[in-house]
């Protein structure tokens, strides 16, 4: 382990369960709660970066038509010009867990660094909503940015979607639907750390047992809430575990990141190795040393600087390359 993040990882408060105690999913999402809120508060306000709530709706030929209508939280760059290229942003979490603000601070910085807007998305949750539930609210806010980018000031051609960890698979998952469903391709998809793979048989899945953040324990009470019986059976379809897809090809051009300490690691690699088999850009990057959400527990290490640099990096000739066709 890389010793920064080591000492990052000693500060966590930890449960008997790990960090992340889903066996008492009310109390966890509590504390989730609160800790986010807490950092929030405490982060001094940016006002170059103005914050708006809307609710965003089904419609159009290939939309929902009796879905419920999916908040979003849209950040805005007051000084950008234009109409803005946006990010749609899917919370880690696990899919149990977290909510669309949490993110909002180094989120701001992000808009604010790229001059783009950032759709974060108020997805449901787990048990309550189990997969693909997630995905389809994912599917909703993606068409609707698209059908009303004009009106909100945003290039509806350079609309990329992005998400972490639990997040991470939902964005993974709203690009299938967008490809199987039709209407206008992402610009890319961004994958950070993504939870993928409901079956849970790779070499780090079974490796990742006592570092304590999303440990394959906790990984495997995740999804049996977001699948239930279904977890690890032949029922289950990609738009709820997105490495079940056989068939990667036309997707949009992705760029994924995991660390070697991260349960996810094998089935991240493996899903960008299939990608790019099949056509789709892939720019992978594997962190040595790093655990999972390595860049929000250490996030003034080098690892984690190197990460953002390289993310943000990537967003910025993703949102300056010529729109993808339809």
């Amino acid at each position: 382990m890389d010793r920064e993040l080591s000492v990052a990882l000693d500060a966590v408060p930890m449960t008997p369960n790990g960090a992340f105690d889903l066996t008492d999913l009310a109390t966890t999402r509590a504390a989730f709660r609160a800790q986010a809120e807490s950092a929030a508060d405490s982060s001094p306000a940016d006002p170059s970066v103005t914050v708006e709530e809307h609710l965003a709706s089904s419609g159009g030929p290939t939309g929902r038509t009796n879905g419920p209508e999916v908040p979003v939280r849209l950040l805005r760059p007051t000084t950008a010009t234009g109409p803005l290229p946006v990010l749609l942003w899917f919370h880690g979490g696990g899919q149990v867990l977290g909510f669309a603000a949490q993110d909002e601070p180094w989120l701001t910085r992000l808009a604010a660094s790229l001059g783009c807007a950032v759709a974060a998305v108020d997805y449901r949750l787990a048990p309550e909503t189990p997969a693909p539930g997630a995905a389809e609210d994912g599917f909703t806010a993606y068409q609707w940015l698209c059908r009303e980018a004009d009106a909100l000031g945003l290039d509806g051609t350079r609309i990329g979607i992005a998400g972490q960890s639990g997040g991470g698979g939902i964005a993974a998952a709203t690009a299938l639907l967008v490809r199987d469903r039709g209407g206008v391709a992402p610009l890319f998809q961004s994958l950070t750390y993504p939870m993928l793979d409901d079956r849970n048989r790779t070499a780090s899945s079974h490796e990742i047992t006592d570092i304590g953040i999303w440990d394959r324990s906790t990984n495997l009470l995740a999804w049996q809430a977001i699948l239930g019986d279904r977890a690890g059976t032949e029922d289950v379809c990609p738009y709820a575990a997105p490495a079940r897809a056989a068939d990667l090809a036309d997707l949009p051009p992705t760029f994924i990141t995991v660390g070697d300490l991260d349960c996810f690691r094998d089935e991240d690699l493996d899903y960008a190795t299939r990608l790019r088999a099949q056509g789709v850009p892939v720019e992978f990057h594997l962190y040595p040393g790093a655990y999972h959400a390595f860049d929000l527990i250490a996030p003034d290490s080098r690892l984690a600087t190197a990460f953002h640099r390289t993310w943000f990096d990537y967003l910025a000739r993703r949102f300056d390359a010529a729109p993808v066709a339809a």
